[in-house]
């Protein structure tokens, strides 16, 4: 072996671990935004980020299924919007009839995800039986989502539901709320089923030759759903997560989710061809993203900013992918 392929397996070996880069890149990040002002090493500041990485993980999980069965799904910023709608809309009505505030509570978290599961399986049911691309059919709901959102609440946050909801939000085991401890509980749920189960192997059979896995006896068709519906039920409960927080639903709750859960993933080292993903990539790319959203608002630099870093970051995501597999950019 030349010297030249020598580095160059050394260095192959050394970027293997997409993770570990991953959690040093953010430990950097931390360091700089610190040395910027020192208020961002903080209590007070980390639990502000765990706030905000709830959502954006919660999606980006859901997507990181979809993206490793070889598909996309635009919808989830929209089936989030909507979700946090639906359910205000039902916990105001029974609010109206004095019911108990846990019990509205669990109402409206059953709401947000059964909407959620409902636009997921509409996109599966596009995709399989449709025949439809998962670009567009998603594409389709996010619209269509979007829309209802707007037209159920009237444009405006649906307010006047349980006080309790709120509170729920209060961080009290050091920077963690209850609804984030539920949120973490989910995502290690959701790791274990990808990496453990035999729908996780499913979902890399199928995004890593669908042909294959139909010879195998997969039935396709029925995962997408599946798969799909999983997504839009993540989407659901961020929605609800959302209106704990916010104390209202609002459609425009999950505003540019879909990019932010997108860019998590493919941060977090899934390939966007399909077969190749980690739960734990996602989470760590998710945290990037919230780090990054507050870090620079603490420093005083506007948040546009954010969609450069990103941006940077996912193009060196997708050069890191194509330096270990031998290709360029990523590609096949």
């Amino acid at each position: 072996m030349s010297q030249v392929e020598t580095q160059t397996s050394s260095m192959k070996r050394l970027l293997g671990n997409q993770q570990l880069l991953l959690l040093a890149v953010w430990l950097l990040m931390v360091a700089v935004f610190t040395a910027f002002n020192s208020i961002f090493f903080s209590m007070a500041v980390f639990g502000n980020i765990l706030l905000d990485w709830a959502p954006v993980v919660l999606m980006a999980v859901g997507q990181t299924f979809v993206i490793i069965s070889g598909g996309i799904d635009l919808s989830v910023g929209s089936t989030v919007g909507l979700s946090g709608v639906v359910a205000a809309f039902q916990m105001q009505k029974m609010m109206t009839n004095g019911d108990n505030q846990w019990t509205i509570i669990a109402v409206g978290t059953v709401f947000a995800a059964a909407t959620g599961i409902v636009i997921g399986l509409i996109n599966g049911f596009l995709i399989t039986k449709a025949k439809m691309v998962p670009f567009i059919a998603t594409l389709v709901t996010m619209g269509a989502a979007a829309g209802l959102a707007i037209v159920y609440s009237g444009g405006a946050p649906i307010a006047g539901g349980p006080d309790k909801a709120i509170t729920l939000s209060v961080p009290w085991f050091g920077p963690f709320s209850t609804p984030g401890l539920i949120v973490v509980g989910i995502v290690i749920i959701c790791g274990a089923f990808l990496h453990l189960s035999r729908f996780g192997r499913y979902t890399f059979a199928v995004g890593s030759n669908e042909f294959a896995a139909r010879s195998a006896g997969i039935n396709v068709n029925r995962h997408y759903l599946k798969i799909y519906a999983l997504s839009g039920l993540l989407s659901g409960l961020a929605g609800m997560y959302f209106y704990c927080r916010l104390g209202s639903g609002a459609p425009t709750s999950g505003y540019g989710g879909e990019l932010d859960a997108i860019a998590a993933v493919v941060i977090g080292g899934a390939a966007l061809t399909g077969g190749v993903g980690r739960i734990t990539g996602t989470i760590l790319g998710a945290l990037i993203l919230t780090t990054t959203t507050s870090g620079l608002i603490i420093i005083g630099v506007a948040p546009d900013w954010k969609q450069v870093v990103v941006a940077v970051l996912i193009a060196a995501a997708v050069l890191l992918q194509g330096f270990k597999s031998g290709t360029k950019g990523g590609g096949k």
